[in-house]
């Protein structure tokens, strides 16, 4: 196995996996700097400003690993054609000018997001890092985001497809909880779309586990385990002790949430065939488990 990291720079650091993963390195003993878009003023910060293209190169200089979180959240706006426009060029604009800068700098690895919105809809069909990508508007953004990572060079380079990551304090898991505490969920639609999920804490243990493999080009993020909306949702319900039934139909979602309902009533079967192949095992292969203990 290569030699433990120890300088690790880190953009994104303050969103849901980005600040876990900051405190769980910095706990392992790694020195993590983080990338901030405005004058950097402690001493762990490095200044960039991806609408500019720029990169305080000096600073990154040094630094073992790179790993790229930062780009808007799809699920917080609904999607116009303006923030359909961001959530493209915030991912372009600041994976080109990261990768850029990887480039110049040479870490042992580069780690940039990616998302399993990468397959479009895979219905009842189970996909791996070699399928090819789909057709939507999200499979799109995947494939430029990952193709501007390609600019690391002969860095060796991860992108990482990433599921729906749970946590009971943030993302979908947190938005659900509430309700379903209430007795007021249900299954999306028609609950037969597929949900390819993984915990927060396996995502920061894969990602610390990528770090020092061997692996390069896409992984997928996500439990062997996907489940389908409707067990997803009684199972949240089971770990909560309510009952699950108030279903929500899809075109409801559609009204609620325009064009961000289609990731919800789509269905993605993904496998972390890369991932589980490396050696890497979970310690929540199986939602239920993961329920009960992040339902609390």
């Amino acid at each position: 196995m290569p030699a433990p990291l120890q300088r690790i720079a880190i953009t994104g650091s303050t969103g849901l996996i980005g600040s876990a993963l900051v405190g769980h390195l910095r706990s392992e003993g790694h020195t993590v700097q983080r990338l901030v878009r405005r004058k950097a003023s402690a001493r762990d910060e490095i200044e960039w400003d991806p609408q500019a293209g720029t990169v305080d190169l000096a600073s990154l200089t040094g630094v073992d690993a790179v790993i790229h979180l930062a780009g808007a959240n799809v699920g917080d706006h609904r999607w116009t054609k303006k923030y359909r426009a961001q959530i493209l060029n915030s991912r372009l604009l600041g994976t080109t000018t990261i990768a850029t800068a990887v480039a110049e700098v040479k870490p042992k690895v580069f780690i940039s997001a990616s998302a399993i919105g990468y397959y479009g809809e895979t219905g009842n069909r189970a996909v791996t890092e070699t399928d090819r990508g789909g057709e939507d508007f999200l499979a799109a953004v995947c494939r430029e985001w990952e193709a501007a990572a390609d600019l690391a060079g002969d860095v060796r380079t991860i992108k990482v497809r990433t599921g729906l990551v749970l946590e009971p304090t943030g993302g979908a898991l947190g938005r659900m909880l509430p309700l379903f505490r209430l007795g007021l969920g249900g299954k999306l639609g028609s609950g037969k779309q597929w949900w390819s999920w993984i915990t927060l804490h396996d995502e920061i243990r894969a990602i610390c586990h990528l770090l020092e493999s061997n692996l390069s080009g896409p992984v997928n993020l996500t439990s062997p385990n996907p489940v389908t909306n409707q067990e997803f949702t009684a199972a949240l319900a089971r770990a909560l002790h309510r009952p699950a039934l108030f279903p929500v139909p899809g075109f409801a979602l559609k009204a609620a949430l325009g064009g961000f309902a289609t990731e919800i009533l789509g269905s993605k079967r993904v496998s972390p065939h890369a991932l589980t192949e490396s050696g890497f095992t979970f310690d929540y292969p199986h939602l239920m488990s993961a329920l009960e203990l992040l339902a609390q």
